[in-house]
């Protein structure tokens, strides 16, 4: 049985929790900040009416719409919960949200559903792909716009704010069009989960809700831009250079582009060398190629220290042979220059009314992990090694595709009919045509240097690294996951306690950080009926049932009161392990992870900037848990690494 604790319940168990674990200092909170004391009345007034407003909500059974309410509920019962109230206006939001709510409940009694079919400035929601909690996000529909016609979406990506959460998220969508409001577009302003860069769940928050505006509004998938400013500018590039097939234009504003150089890291501060590495995972210079695919016009401000971003990225465009097109607003710091930003609109204007093709002539990709597989015709499936730069450019040629690869081994090219035909040369090898029983998407695989063709009875990877199946552990979080507790407790009693804690820490950081609620199953539940999508198992396998069905399969062992990493054995009472790894108990094409023993591997430390806000450790990791867990790490990292390409240990580790 899966279950959510309620957010109220939580606040109770998380302070006995604490009270309990109190040799381990608790870590301070950094998103969003404690706001105003509430006072005694008004926590009262609002619970009674937040109670009253979700029963009458458990009553809905429209699961389409329902988030367009829960919105409002899950906004007030976080702003309790955390205190999110900072003048005193700001309880005024709560009510008003609650009143909001209690408005649309009473139209769908009736039958109805207004704001679905409102102009003007509309808040909805939707459910998420990942946790299942209801996400909002605003629309900016023009006045007299015909719902009945395609038209081009805007995607507002917006800037930091520690402050604004979802209560008061919703309270300006509802009141403010924002930046920009385009005549002839909807504009969408993703919530992002508040304040993570538009990186990790917050990303994935961009993608579910353009497929809401889908599904809700006729949307023309040709003609879809994306713009932010600020943190937003950040997330325009990340976002843009991770998915340039989805937009037919780009338009970042400030922001930044990388980790070092934003935070003026010199090489005597280094990290540890897999951080460094993982820097590649959102690190846009990296990704620069993929933005010749759509059209980008870069925004700054003449004085404006983030600037940067788009000089940082002018050079990565001259790296490779290219000019980046660029705004200046003149005589401004940090904000558009009305009538530069009047001249963007005109120029992003002139290219959504042309539009973007499904299948272009040319396209390229350029990623370092096959999280980011795909530009148009053309997939990765398969690296050399992962964390290094990596690259397919393709062309059609007359009537032929001539391909050139980089630190690819496996290729995906996803044909139109007309192209069926056509033969195929990569990297100077000739391959004729794609076999007849290929299908429209035949794979090209890369053996001793050379490439050949496969049928449909070769596809099958085995275990093997492959697209949206790489790790580190922070992507088993970018899709739907369940969290297993265990029911006993461990023999270790050290490991208990760091367990107990860590588990806790990650209930409170998701739901604060990433704004919602773990999916939860206690291991005898779990146990002879897994869930679907990733596991993310807790304890060993004293204490955890799963773990223990599991253990003969998964690469990190518990036998006997210690921990087994390939030949290297760790006391269970002073080390933790954690990974990332694919379920053994499903096929690898399933491409859904196990992950022992960690949430989130960046923490609060990391949050005061978001160019931090990235993954901190690889695909394993073993933990010396006699130094406590704080806003940094879960503990001192006694050794960490990569599993290779074919999910194995590319070396033993380092002995206790």
């Amino acid at each position: 049985m899966l279950y959510r604790h309620s957010f109220l319940a939580l606040v109770c168990l998380s302070t006995a929790t604490g009270l309990a674990a109190d040799a381990i200092p608790p870590i301070p909170r950094v998103l969003p900040p404690e706001g105003l004391e509430i006072p005694a009345d008004v926590r009262s007034r609002l619970e009674t009416r937040l109670a009253t407003t979700k029963k009458r909500l458990d009553g809905i059974r429209d699961a389409a719409l329902k988030p367009d309410i829960e919105v409002f509920t899950k906004a007030v019962e976080l702003a309790l919960i955390h205190r999110e109230f900072y003048v005193e206006r700001d309880f005024a939001k709560a009510d008003w949200a609650l009143d909001e709510a209690s408005k649309r409940l009473d139209s769908l009694a009736n039958g109805q559903s207004p704001w679905t079919k409102a102009t003007g400035l509309v808040v909805e929601g939707y459910r998420s792909s990942i946790d299942g909690s209801a996400q909002p996000y605003g629309l900016v529909i023009p006045k007299d716009h015909d719902l009945t016609k395609p038209c081009p979406l805007y995607v507002w990506l917006h800037g930091r704010g520690d402050k604004n959460t979802d209560l008061h998220f919703l309270s300006e969508r509802a009141t403010r069009a924002g930046q920009i409001a385009p005549p002839d577009a909807i504009v969408v302003h993703p919530f992002g989960r508040h304040c993570v860069g538009w990186k990790h769940a917050g990303e994935i928050d961009v993608l579910d809700a353009i497929n809401s505006v889908k599904e809700r509004y006729k949307i023309d998938p040709y003609r879809v831009v994306l713009i932010g400013f600020s943190m937003g500018g950040a997330g325009a590039w990340h976002i843009g250079a991770h998915y340039t097939e989805r937009w037919v234009a780009v338009s970042p504003g400030a922001g930044f582009v990388d980790t070092a150089r934003y935070q003026k890291i010199t090489p005597d501060r280094y990290p540890e060398w897999y951080v460094q590495k993982l820097w590649g995972l959102y690190d846009v210079p990296g990704y620069v190629r993929n933005l010749f695919n759509t059209n980008v016009i870069a925004y700054s401000g003449e004085l404006d220290p983030q600037r940067q971003a788009a000089v940082f990225m002018e050079e990565a465009y001259q790296g490779e042979g290219r000019t980046l097109t660029q705004l200046i607003g003149p005589g401004v710091e940090h904000k558009y220059e009305p009538n530069t930003l009047a001249e963007l609109m005109k120029r992003l204007d002139s290219i959504v009314a042309k539009g973007h093709v499904q299948y272009p002539d040319e396209v390229h990709l350029q990623t370092r992990t096959l999280r980011y597989p795909r530009r148009h015709w053309v997939a990765a499936e398969g690296l050399e090694e992962h964390w290094k730069d990596s690259r397919v450019d393709g062309k059609k040629v007359g009537e032929a595709l001539m391909l050139t690869t980089t630190n690819v081994d496996r290729l995906k090219v996803l044909l139109p009919p007309a192209w069926l035909q056509l033969p195929i040369t990569i990297d100077g090898q000739k391959l004729g045509m794609a076999p007849p029983d290929g299908g429209l998407h035949p794979i090209l695989v890369k053996e001793q240097n050379r490439w050949r063709l496969i049928g449909l009875d070769e596809q099958d990877m085995g275990l093997r690294k492959g697209r949206g199946f790489q790790g580190p552990i922070d992507d088993a979080y970018m899709s739907r996951f369940t969290v297993i507790t265990p029911t006993k407790k461990s023999s270790n009693v050290a490991f208990q306690k760091w367990c107990d804690f860590e588990l806790e820490h990650f209930r409170n950081r998701w739901r604060a950080l990433m704004r919602g609620e773990l999916l939860v199953q206690r291991d005898v539940d779990a146990e002879n009926d897994l869930p679907g999508g990733n596991l993310i198992l807790w304890g060993d396998a004293e204490s955890n049932l799963v773990i223990r069905r599991l253990k003969e399969k998964l690469p990190i062992r518990f036998d006997g009161g210690k921990w087994l990493l390939g030949e290297t054995k760790y006391d269970g009472n002073r080390f933790a392990p954690v990974c990332v790894f694919p379920r053994p108990d499903k096929p690898s094409i399933n491409k859904d992870y196990i992950v022992l023993n960690s949430g989130l591997t960046f923490r609060e430390g990391h949050d005061r900037t978001n160019s931090q806000q990235n993954p901190k450790l690889p695909d394993w990791a073993i933990i010396d848990i006699t130094q406590p867990p704080d806003a940094f790490s879960p503990g001192r990292i006694h050794d960490a690494d990569f599993f290779d390409e074919e999910w194995k240990l590319k070396r033993q580790p380092k002995g206790p």
